[in-house]
């Protein structure tokens, strides 16, 4: 088992905290095993396992309940009547008005409460307005190349890694499986892609049209690293399909889209003017497996582009909210606003070898005039600092964990 350091550490930090722990993220991205490895953590700090209860409404046994009330009943009366107790819900969501059970858990001030979903409905709902302020959400992500690498322990040539971290999958079951057979690998991400399309999204929603929804898909996919708006891919698909769609639905899958943590929008920041700007949007997609298994013999193709969704997802991870930088004509590939306000600007490239590369990545930093800190970062195995700007090798980057 590979073990999420980054998330436990998050956890074990609002462990016993007056807050309800939301731990979201795509399905199958490991948020029930992070729950196990929190419970062996408490244990192994010296707390009994009785103190414990995790339930899991995804399990066939725990999916016939229907009403939040029984669920309340059976943890109230599985626990013990005194000491401090801790709660783990997963898939919670399941359950219809969820949110009441949660609201009836956390009032009970001995519970410490943990609870899971693969959906942003989760908070969306009506759970936010009823908890607002009582519950801090973690968003999990799959394996980050950190964490990959630890499961190819024996491979210690980082690039070849980098370059099969790209090409396959991260999530944790298809890095398994890719130790046995690329081809089980790519099964098990067209098992988990249809099921996040067709029953999380499709099913939900009650499409009818699933080939406009697959074509969204691609395109969007096809344009990872892009600024694309929703007029943008329905004009596409009217050239393309001679399909006519309005943009407020190429918008509202969008939206389903991101709820089912599929894709993650990125905004726009105005670095000049220290603003957001409500135009149009970067996309970036959860797991580079996901795109591989649609887009046909692109293996090796766009590697710039999948580069910024390696470094995009990895900035997540590192706290912070993370934006594309504008300012007029210029962009930045990503400005990361720390919580006390500060900005660090970065810029991706797969290599700057040739000197009209290096100089047009570096004009873009140059032209911010701020002194927050300014990165490169690329393929290229020389490291230096030029004008100030940290020129770094990504995959030392990456496997920095400071």
């Amino acid at each position: 088992m590979i073990q999420r350091k980054t998330y436990l550490a998050q956890l074990e930090a609002v462990c016993n905290q007056d807050l309800i722990k939301v731990v979201t993220g795509i399905r199958r991205c490991g948020k029930s095993t992070l729950m196990i490895e929190f419970q062996e953590l408490l244990k192994s700090k010296g707390v009994n396992e009785k103190r414990i209860l995790s339930l899991n409404f995804e399990e066939r046994e725990n999916s016939q309940f229907e009403d939040w009330r029984i669920v309340y009943d059976l943890i109230i009366t599985k626990l013990p009547s005194t000491e401090k107790k801790y709660v783990f819900l997963d898939e919670v969501q399941l359950i219809p008005h969820f949110e009441k059970l949660v609201d009836a858990l956390y009032v009970k001030k001995d519970i410490d409460l943990y609870i899971t979903g693969s959906n942003a409905y989760l908070l969306s709902s009506e759970l936010t307005t009823l908890l607002s302020g009582r519950y801090i959400a973690i968003n999990l992500h799959p394996f980050s190349f950190a964490e990959y690498a630890t499961a190819f322990e024996e491979q210690k040539d980082t690039s070849r890694l980098f370059r099969q971290y790209m090409n396959g999958s991260c999530f944790p079951e298809a890095t398994n499986l890719s130790k046995i057979s690329p081809e089980l690998t790519n099964t098990y991400l067209k098992s988990l892609y249809d099921t996040i399309v067709v029953k999380d999204i499709s099913k939900r929603h009650h499409l009818r049209k699933f080939d406009t929804l697959q074509r969204i898909i691609n395109f969007l996919f096809d344009s990872i690293g892009s600024i694309i708006s929703p007029n943008n891919i329905a004009d596409e698909l009217k050239r393309v399909t001679k399909e006519s769609l309005s943009h407020n639905t190429v918008q509202k899958y969008i939206r389903f889209f991101t709820e089912s943590y599929l894709i993650y929008p990125v905004q726009l920041y105005n670095i000049k003017g220290k603003r957001l700007l409500a135009s149009n949007c970067k996309y970036y997609v959860v797991d580079l497996g996901l795109k591989n298994i649609l887009q046909t013999n692109k293996i090796d193709a766009d590697l710039g582009h999948k580069l910024e969704n390696v470094v995009y997802f990895e900035l997540l991870r590192r706290s912070g909210e993370v934006y594309v930088g504008k300012s007029e004509d210029n962009e930045v590939d990503f400005v990361v606003k720390k919580y006390d306000g500060q900005l660090e600007y970065y810029q991706v490239a797969y290599t700057v070898n040739d000197e009209k590369t290096l100089e047009r990545e570096l004009s873009s930093l140059r032209r911010i005039r701020d002194n927050y800190p300014k990165y490169l970062l690329t393929t290229d195995f020389d490291n230096s600092i030029i004008d100030g700007i940290k020129k770094i090798n990504l995959i030392d980057w990456l496997l920095d964990s400071k």
